[in-house]
């Protein structure tokens, strides 16, 4: 109950200082499991989308938050866990390297041995012919993979807020889109994935201020997109930036 005032409170906040609008222009809100990808400006960013969602897709739905920056006090950390029901990433975790190779196995070499006055080879037996080998199930990610908590996310059904430039951009545009998206899309086919555009959300907490100052954001969501039979990572990343950066001026 209380998280639930906190919740309505934060919101009435949020709507106050930013309005808060949310236009739906390439997709209706719909409950359905999806991942919003959008840009990423402000630490403010995660409340602003949030808040733009009808409650009815906000109960299902997490943000992902910075763990060194929304977890490093109680009072951020509660709000975003019980509030928000964030999913935490460590953006100094880094992905576990690849387990090295097996080593080649020994050949054994023929051998001398005596019989009587004659030496003669010791042949090793015949090895058997080789058996193609079926092909191995996908590994599932290690505990150490900053993408796992997603993962653990979108198995349980719920939907999802990542921003894929990974840090605060300081520029109009949004930086190069890190290849989460692309495996994230790759291993839920099914998952809606909807671009969205938060505006002004920087000026209303602009980077190392503690203070926000009332100015009217919106949160512009578009056309779904999906990963083409075929489609390389680097291609898909730069059409789905794309696709985010052409609601800026609708």
């Amino acid at each position: 109950m209380l998280a639930k005032i906190v919740g309505w409170i934060l919101l009435g906040v949020v709507r106050l200082l930013t309005g808060s609008q949310a236009r739906w222009y390439g997709c209706p809100p719909k409950a359905e499991q999806r991942i919003y990808f959008a840009n990423h400006q402000s630490h403010a960013d995660i409340v602003m989308i949030w808040a733009a969602l009808p409650e009815e897709l906000r109960v299902i739905t997490r943000p992902i938050a910075a763990k060194d920056y929304w977890a490093n006090t109680p009072v951020k950390r509660w709000i975003t866990t019980e509030v928000f029901h964030a999913v935490y990433v460590d953006r100094g975790q880094a992905a576990a390297p690849p387990a090295p190779p097996p080593p080649p196995p020994e050949r054994v070499e023929p051998s001398m041995e005596p019989v009587g006055a004659i030496q003669l080879p010791l042949v090793p037996p015949e090895e058997p012919a080789p058996q193609p080998e079926a092909a191995a199930p996908a590994a599932p990610l290690d505990s150490s993979d900053p993408l796992t908590p997603l993962v653990d996310a979108l198995k349980s059904g719920d939907s999802i807020i990542i921003f894929p430039e990974g840090t605060r951009g300081n520029t109009g545009e949004p930086q190069k889109f890190k290849s989460g998206l692309y495996a994230l899309a790759k291993m839920f086919p099914e998952v809606v994935l909807v671009p969205a555009w938060i505006d002004n959300i920087q000026r209303v907490m602009p980077k190392g201020e503690v203070v926000p100052v009332p100015i009217l954001c919106s949160v512009t969501f578009g056309a779904p997109i999906q990963v083409e039979e075929g489609e390389q990572r680097r291609p898909f990343l730069e059409r789905a930036r794309a696709a985010v950066l052409a609601l800026r001026d609708v």
